[in-house]
């Protein structure tokens, strides 16, 4: 997540200079060939600027369809964070017992281990998200480090019999959370605690369930292709006749208004293809790009959080920003 005030004006620039290089080539190569040849290749700009109404009217649907998938995954880990402090207030208030203080680190640190396992799976590339690698510039390397296996991880946290019961299966972080419910009935089975507190044990494991499957709702299911689809390709017909329209109206008499017209519908073809790349780029709130939900920083929050709950040893520092950018 970046986490300064603005993106700056040249690193928006190079973020999106695709478009604007491309459209003025393809601008200034219609305007030379008017101004070499004698044809006419003109396109009245009104029935252009419907065509780009229609398409910008198009464009702020998908970006604001993009940002509610954006700020419902961030409700989901504000919710996450909520349900672990209180899950780790109880933990310590509630576990009693000749071995309370082990219990209770236990409990706190397979429920870190839930995160862990969950942060990774929504951290997995899926087929309609952005492929490149994301240790590239603009889908960088501050956001995950993919170079730590999630086992690696997890030996902090769990024992080697509960990593070698969860390897197999496909979904970690629900195995994780039915041993920490099976663990609870264990405990409660024990007189660590009465049926009343195992009960509201139970109750914020339902609901780290529930923040599990609204986080899984929108990392396994996509933007619809039909609107992610149909949003480029008007983007592009428009940017087509963008040239066209600016002959009609600038003209291709001298070598000043070919650069002039070619410069002109670059930018106009540019800040189109930029809309749709914010929206584009606003989909998948859990791909480890810049814009993405910080699951990474929030999950570290949380750690400390419940660490210092029971006066830990060795608690890792908040997860500072890189460059202005917080993962």
């Amino acid at each position: 997540m970046y986490t300064k005030r603005n993106y700056g004006f040249f690193m928006t620039l190079n973020w999106s200079k695709k478009p604007l290089i491309v459209g003025f080539i393809y601008a200034l190569l219609l305007f030379l060939l008017v101004y070499l040849l004698p044809v006419i290749i003109r396109v009245p700009w009104q029935p252009i600027s419907v065509i780009g109404i229609a398409v910008a009217f198009y464009l702020g649907f998908k970006n604001n369809s993009s940002y509610d998938r954006t700020w419902e995954a961030r409700k989901i880990w504000g919710s996450i964070v909520n349900n672990s402090r209180t899950f780790g207030a109880a933990v310590v208030a509630f576990v009693q017992g000749a071995e309370g203080s082990a219990v209770k680190k236990e409990l706190l640190y397979r429920h870190i281990a839930w995160m862990t396992a969950l942060r990774h799976q929504l951290r997995q590339p899926k087929s309609w998200e952005h492929p490149r690698d994301k240790r590239k510039p603009y889908a960088p390397e501050v956001t995950e480090n993919f170079t730590t296996t999630l086992e690696a991880e997890l030996k902090k946290y769990l024992s080697e019999a509960e990593i070698q019961q969860i390897h197999p299966t496909a979904n970690r972080a629900t195995q994780i959370l039915k041993i920490q419910s099976k663990r609870l009935q264990e405990l409660r089975d024990s007189d660590y605690f009465e049926d009343f507190r195992h009960m509201e044990f139970h109750s914020l494991i339902r609901s780290f369930y529930e923040d599990q499957g609204k986080s899984e709702r929108i990392k396994n299911f996509p933007f619809p292709r039909q609107y992610a689809s149909t949003a480029f390709w008007l983007c592009l017909i428009f940017c087509a006749f963008v040239p066209f329209g600016m002959l009609d109206i600038i003209g291709a008499q001298s070598l000043l208004l070919v650069v002039l017209g070619a410069l002109l519908s670059a930018v106009i073809i540019w800040v189109f293809f930029l809309m749709e790349m914010i929206g584009d780029y606003s989909e998948n709130p859990f791909e480890g790009t810049y814009n993405d939900v910080p699951i990474t920083s929030i999950a570290t929050g949380i750690e400390i959080d419940l660490r210092q709950m029971i006066n830990d040893q060795n608690i890792p520092p908040p997860t500072q920003t890189v460059d202005g950018f917080l993962m």
